[in-house]
């Protein structure tokens, strides 16, 4: 485990950064299989991603297409979501009746985030019953915490990115309309609010227009 914290302290693209605590999860719990994070935006737009396994991928489609089981009650209501036998559980008998078939009998989910519409979760997927103990579940949730911290970073990070695109975009229409029409900073930024404001546009997509069209405000629709 040490070894693996240790590889969180080199920078690396989160897809990797996902890889390794999957993979992580099924070489250090005994009993685990096959793990994945499954990510969820919107009403219907489900992706595994560092999946260890087809099964992980299979068995998400199965809680996409019934609307239900452990990973998506995770995600979107309890948190952490634990079932030592499939067979005897009765939350989800569509989802537990195709695990089964699949060979799976266990499952552990833990949130990894939620931020407006977008939600995600750590999956471990067990072969036989009974691998969720107090203490499989506290490492579980350590490897879960390295994935959210990866996940909220590289979300802050696509966030900043945005932000910096923005104000690019808009500082390069201001300028344009500054030049055209022989006006100061502040007049020109005005009359890109004014425009944004009229035609309930956000002011960045107004930016965009105004630069495709050459920075004449009476063009923009």
């Amino acid at each position: 485990m040490s070894e693996l914290t240790s590889q969180f302290f080199h920078p690396t693209d989160i897809a990797t950064t996902l890889q390794r605590v999957t993979s992580a999860a099924v070489e250090l719990i005994d009993g685990v299989d096959y793990a994945d994070v499954l990510l969820i935006s919107g009403a219907d737009t489900f992706r595994s991603v560092a999946a260890t396994g087809q099964v992980a991928i299979d068995l998400d489609g199965v809680q996409h297409r019934f609307r239900e089981g452990p990973c998506l009650d995770a995600a979107i209501e309890d948190g952490v979501t634990r079932c030592d036998d499939l067979s005897e559980d009765e939350r989800w008998p569509r989802f537990a009746k195709s695990a089964i078939a699949a060979g799976v009998h266990g499952m552990l989910s833990f949130r990894l985030y939620t931020h407006n519409s977008r939600m995600g979760a750590l999956n471990l997927f067990a072969g036989r019953r009974g691998v969720f103990t107090a203490e499989v579940e506290a490492l579980a949730a350590m490897l879960a915490t390295q994935a959210a911290i990866a996940l909220i970073a590289d979300d802050k990070e696509l966030q900043f990115r945005s932000a910096l695109a923005s104000r690019d975009m808009i500082g390069q229409a201001k300028g344009m309309i500054m030049e055209r029409f022989n006006v100061d900073a502040n007049r020109a930024f005005e009359l890109l609010k004014k425009l944004s404001q009229d035609a309930n546009i956000r002011l960045v997509d107004v930016a965009a227009e105004l630069i495709a069209r050459g920075a004449d405000p009476t063009t923009t629709k």
